[in-house]
């Protein structure tokens, strides 16, 4: 017995002084890759990644390795063109085994035709032979009078509807400030921006009539798995 006693005395001292060492490797390994640790989101909860720049399919599957389920990619430029880079960048994140893949328009307020932007952008991607998700119109930037940005907005969002299921990204402030009170777009999902590096919505007041936001940008101009990018939360089901 006195023997047995010190062969698991011994095993358990080896165990306790390993853990230490492995999560020090573990923690050198993800600074060698530029990795961001991945904080636990909560059971069914999902995180992910926006980008605005190419990524490539490298990227992405270290992306996904490290706990990034799915993508969002900006598709149209605010200089009023859609993005030549979505394409390739679409299609990496979904070889990369993301869960789902969806795009961002970044409008032109001052370009106009609104609805024009929406079907140039889709014209594009189809032509690409790009497969994604929704179309998250982003409000952000320097647009208009309250009632031109307002109309501005519903002509996008109407175009956006006609051709894939459609959100809004927007911070509470830049709402405020873009459409002042209204709540004219509040009958569509909210990708919410918050930057306190927390991914749950515990943070989340109401604005612009949402009550319940669908996403969350929790942390901006990030860099992880060599590629710029912004963090993201989705809740589980």
């Amino acid at each position: 017995m006195i023997a047995g006693h010190a062969v698991i005395l011994v095993a358990l001292i080896t165990v306790t002084t390993a853990m230490p060492i492995q999560r020090q490797l573990r923690e050198e390994h993800r600074h060698a890759h530029n990795e961001t640790k991945v904080q636990d989101p909560g059971l069914f909860s999902l995180l992910g990644v926006d980008v605005s720049q190419p990524t490539s399919l490298t990227d992405f599957k270290c992306m996904k390795d490290n706990g990034h389920k799915f993508a969002i990619v900006r598709a149209y430029r605010s200089v009023g063109d859609p993005d030549p880079n979505a394409p390739a960048t679409i299609s990496n994140a979904w070889a990369a085994g993301f869960s789902h893949v969806d795009v961002y328009l970044f409008p032109c307020f001052r370009c106009g035709n609104a609805a024009g932007q929406v079907k140039s952008m889709v014209s594009y991607l189809e032509g690409k032979g790009v497969r994604y998700g929704m179309i998250w119109l982003d409000v952000e930037g320097s647009w208009g009078s309250e009632s031109e940005n307002r109309a501005f907005f519903t002509e996008l969002e109407q175009a956006s509807r006609e051709k894939k299921s459609t959100g809004v990204y927007a911070s509470q402030s830049q709402w405020s400030s873009i459409m002042g009170s209204w709540d004219g777009g509040s009958h569509l999902p909210l990708w919410y921006a918050h930057y306190d590096n927390n991914p749950s919505f515990s943070d989340f007041q109401s604005f612009g009539g949402w009550s319940k936001p669908a996403l969350k940008q929790y942390e901006g101009d990030k860099y992880l798995c060599n590629a710029g990018v912004d963090l993201n939360y989705e809740p589980g089901l």
